[in-house]
């Protein structure tokens, strides 16, 4: 018998609205900006997501608006007026 284990995000949709949910619950630094790690280790540590559904779920969130990403990759904004209901 295999173990297998169930993926906790597994489609784009479902990690996005986790990580706009974690990015909510950070108090924002300088102009709204929200460091990667600080949704990055409670994604991948507590959660217990892969790297693989946390790259999905920003791209995600940055295709449908929710997020703003800068081009370094150091922060992240969110995007009040479009953010997933």
């Amino acid at each position: 018998m295999k173990h297998v284990e169930e993926w906790p995000y597994p489609d784009s949709e479902t990690a996005a609205r986790k990580l706009i949910e974690l990015a909510s619950s950070i108090e924002p630094v300088q102009d709204g900006r929200i460091h990667i790690e600080k949704i990055n280790a409670p994604f991948l540590y507590t959660l217990k997501g892969s790297g693989a559904e946390f790259g999905a779920g920003i791209e995600y969130a940055v295709e449908k608006g929710w997020l703003e990403l800068h081009e370094s990759g150091t922060y992240v904004r969110i995007s009040r007026a479009r953010s997933p209901s």
